[in-house]
């Protein structure tokens, strides 16, 4: 049975209902990328949201010491000039000369000093699970500055190349963090030149960006980023010829979309994973969710293969292991596996004192679609989920307050291919750790203590194994991601699901 809910169909109505004779023009003439997402971003300082899209933005505006080719996966030299490591817990960095930020001030190595020494004792950072890994840094000489490393710490350099952002020290100073918030000065290739609330960001090609940069120039001049509401909104702005790009629209509208003539549509597979995080440690109060019996019954209710193939589609696949199967150290040989069955389920419901289900809450910033099919299937047991669906950062809020029964989420561990990306984040007694173990939470802070890899993948399996037996928290499925766009638009999707603008052109 084909699962839609009635925003599905609104959209593939309005696609039907737009008229293919007389499509809207993409912005080539004026040069000017038009995006519509609605993932609003409350602070386009890149360390003060974990959203997607801001770590998007980030990549397009700010640089970083280190550049991750999308193609190979490798690491190459971007603020920096080259690195190397002095021993296993002190990396030196030797900068460009030729690198100005977006209101001229040069880039030195105050910038990368400051830069990490803030960050690390800011308690305000969204996701300081990112950051643990560093002690601090110190400067050399203009060009020359060594990081120390708060532990042997083996994907330093990949963290580095995706969280690390550097900020401007001098401008930063001066103007301070909240207005520094709204009108934000980086050194990549493109520059923001307006921030109005969470409704639009402009940005602009830097055209003083340094020649050098792995990056390249951008070849398109303007972005126009549109931060809407809702869904529908979102696919509305496309199919109205106000958009060139959207991305992430129910999979069920692909279709409509590739058919459209002025049009294209691309299905990529993408890093990023689905979940659930129910309440295990209590954080809501005395809840069944913290009955491991009742977990696995909730787990087995949910049939996620289904909805991976029906509402996913492309790629995706359900998942047994709390992370994405390319990571290093995501062993899904020790992961628990839970089928499909609401009979069984039904069953340790009332082997736990349930026999009649019980009333719950779904906090969730996904898709409704999503949300109505777990709904559906949890009712089936006798689970009786009320969904409330916010905005991604009132959703995250919630969920770090302790005040979300269940927690629907999606991670894509800041395209990072290694478990270090995610496990600490949800299971080392963080703001979003719905399980509060301790020995889940030594295991997976001994995985990211070694640079044995050996060590490592035994101390993450013996993790992975306690997690999935526990019924912690339930792995959905992978996600593939949608892109809707104009035919003019020469545009390339990667897998760790991070647009890269400044490589996009105008056919």
């Amino acid at each position: 049975m084909r699962m839609r809910s009635w925003l599905s169909g609104v959209l593939l109505a309005t696609a039907l209902a737009v008229p293919s004779a007389t499509p809207a023009l993409a912005q080539k003439s004026a040069d000017t990328l038009r995006i519509a997402w609605r993932d609003a971003i409350p602070n386009v300082d890149p360390y003060y949201n974990q959203l997607r899209t801001g770590i998007v933005l980030a990549h397009q505006a700010f640089d970083y010491l280190v550049y991750r080719d999308p193609e190979t996966f490798r690491i190459k030299p971007l603020l920096a000039e080259s690195f190397k490591w002095v021993d296993d817990t002190t990396l030196e960095f030797a900068l460009r000369p030729n690198v100005t930020f977006h209101n001229g001030d040069k880039f030195s190595a105050d910038d990368v000093v400051y830069t990490i020494n803030t960050v690390i004792k800011d308690k305000q950072v969204s996701v300081p699970s990112n950051y643990l890994y560093l002690a601090g840094a110190e400067k050399i000489d203009d060009l020359h500055v060594r990081v120390k490393l708060a532990r042997i710490f083996p994907a330093a350099l990949e963290y580095m190349s995706m969280t690390l952002p550097i900020w401007p020290k001098a401008y930063r100073e001066r103007v301070g963090a909240d207005e520094y918030a709204k009108h934000p000065v980086g050194a990549g290739p493109y520059k923001i030149t307006k921030v109005d609330g969470t409704t639009e960001i402009d940005l602009e090609r830097y055209d003083g960006y340094y020649a050098d940069s792995p990056k390249g120039m951008p070849a398109i001049k303007t972005i126009i980023i549109h931060e809407v509401p809702d869904a529908s909104t979102e696919m509305a702005e496309l199919l109205g010829g106000r958009a060139d790009w959207i991305w992430k629209f129910s999979a069920d509208q692909f279709d409509a979309v590739a058919r459209m003539p002025n049009l294209q549509a691309i299905r990529a597979e993408s890093m990023r994973i689905s979940y659930l995080g129910p309440d295990a440690a209590g954080r809501t109060g005395p809840n069944p969710l913290t009955n491991e019996k009742v977990r696995k019954a909730f787990i087995m209710a949910i049939d996620r293969p289904t909805m991976a193939k029906q509402l996913i589609q492309g790629d995706s696949r359900a998942l047994d292991a709390p992370c994405y199967p390319t990571q290093f150290g995501c062993d899904a040989t020790a992961a628990v596996h839970y089928p499909y069955d609401p009979v069984a389920a039904k069953a340790l419901l009332a082997e736990a004192g349930f026999p009649n289900g019980f009333d719950t809450e779904i906090v969730s910033y996904e898709l409704s679609q999503w949300s109505g099919a777990i709904q559906a299937y949890l009712k089936v047991v006798g689970i009786n989920a009320k969904i409330t669906n916010l905005q991604v950062g009132a959703q995250i809020q919630r969920v770090q307050e302790g005040k979300a029964p269940i927690d629907e989420g999606n991670w894509g561990s800041y395209s990072i291919n290694d478990v270090s990306a995610i496990l600490p984040q949800y299971f080392t007694g963080g703001p979003s750790d719905q399980t509060r173990d301790p020995d889940v939470k030594r295991l997976v802070e001994a995985g990211g203590s070694t640079t044995d890899p050996d060590q490592r993948r035994k101390n993450y399996s013996e993790a992975i194994q306690l997690i999935t037996s526990k019924a912690y928290w339930v792995p959905m499925f992978t996600h593939t991601i949608t892109y809707g766009l104009s035919k003019q638009l020469n545009f390339k999707p990667f897998p760790d699901e991070l647009p890269r603008f400044y490589l996009s052109s105008w056919k």
